[in-house]
């Protein structure tokens, strides 16, 4: 089975913890970053279109149209 990813609100950075089964893989700025963490998860192939869509992803705070402002 897949791992589980959680995607956490937006910190004080801005930027949303990711973690897989439990395990913290950092934190992401963007649905790219994401994509990145979710490769080095086990789940390669993933463009930032299909983990946006991905039934893998929980999201808490807001969706993956949820990012912080980039200045």
């Amino acid at each position: 089975m897949a791992a589980r990813v959680i995607v956490d609100p937006p910190g004080e950075g801005g930027g949303r913890r990711v973690r897989a089964d439990g395990t913290v893989l950092g934190t992401a700025f963007s649905l790219h970053d994401l994509s990145v963490y979710m490769e080095r998860a086990g789940l390669e192939g993933l463009d930032a279109l299909d983990v946006a869509m991905s039934p893998l992803v929980e999201w808490h705070g807001g969706g993956p149209e949820v990012w912080p402002a980039m200045d």
